[in-house]
């Protein structure tokens, strides 16, 4: 199953996705008489996805094609919530992405950082370069979001807690890291400098995580592409390790690395792309142009 906040007369809303056509959850549940949440995020929060899915398996995916339906192509997108408990970021988890960077790539613990709320954006809304960047990057990724609280879990239960996949483009303010690696932070805390979306992709419709492929794209060319089996730390270990860190809650996320950033400019698109997932797509402007 496939979940999307759709934006409609200025009002962000939850909706599934099937068959290239959206359905929003408010005339879902209009229609059908179903009673869940219409938020994305609440819809996770509130421990609705798992039932949600199994409805949709049994009988939902045939109930939803008697109702009317939105084109996904006619759709915008915003991302898939705008408020998360916590954003974990993962640096230099492709080796081949370290040495781009000429730095070491960590291979004892992931090289883990937070992310405000505040970074935020969803499709095809606008990825800022700051005032105080002159070299400002790019990187796509696959994300993880957390669909049950849990703390201590075991890399061979991680799949359990796991709502779903979705994709990311994270930014960097890459000459202000530069300066000093304590600087991480502010780096990477910048207005803008998260976007993820358009979809969650639940584990079933994923065959198999670690044969995706992730790209970062730059004006439709592929800059760098690489398959999660190549991570250092992968997903169900950095789950698994960022529990014994700290409870994770319904709708965290965990942004796994990416395989190659690229320095953006004023006017440039990028994208992520990831196997069997809808793309993700910014604009970008200079605040100094």
């Amino acid at each position: 199953m496939r979940l999307a906040t759709i934006l409609q007369d200025n009002h962000e809303m939850g909706a599934i996705v099937d068959n290239q056509k959206v359905y929003p959850l408010e005339t879902v549940n209009a229609s059908l008489g179903t009673n869940w949440s219409t938020p994305v995020f609440d819809v996770i929060q509130n421990g609705e996805l798992e039932g949600m899915r199994d409805w949709y398996d049994t009988k939902g995916s045939k109930e939803l094609a008697s109702l009317p339906a939105i084109q996904a192509n006619e759709v915008s997108y915003g991302p898939l919530y705008r408020h998360p408990h916590k954003i974990w970021g993962i640096g230099l988890n492709y080796v081949e992405h370290a040495t781009d960077l000429c730095e070491k790539a960590p291979n004892t613990e992931p090289a883990s950082f937070m992310k405000p709320d505040t970074a935020i954006v969803g499709p095809d809304e606008t990825i800022e370069i700051p005032h105080q960047s002159e070299r400002t990057t790019a990187e796509s990724e696959l994300g993880i979001i957390i669909g049950k609280e849990c703390k201590n879990v075991s890399e061979e239960n991680a799949k359990d807690v796991i709502a779903g996949f979705t994709t990311i483009i994270d930014m960097t303010a890459e000459d202000i890291l530069q300066k000093n690696p304590r600087y991480l932070t502010r780096a990477k805390s910048f207005d803008t400098f998260f976007s993820f979306g358009p979809q969650l992709v639940t584990p079933d419709e994923v065959e198999e995580v670690h044969d995706l492929n992730v790209a970062t794209v730059i004006n439709g060319e592929i800059h760098r592409k690489n398959v999660v089996s190549n991570m250092t730390f992968r997903p169900w270990y950095l789950v698994s390790f960022h529990s014994k860190v700290m409870t994770l809650k319904p709708g965290d996320i965990i942004s796994t690395g990416t395989p190659g950033a690229i320095v953006i400019r004023d006017g440039d698109v990028v994208e992520c792309q990831i196997d069997g997932f809808e793309t993700l797509k910014n604009h970008v402007k200079d605040l100094k142009a």
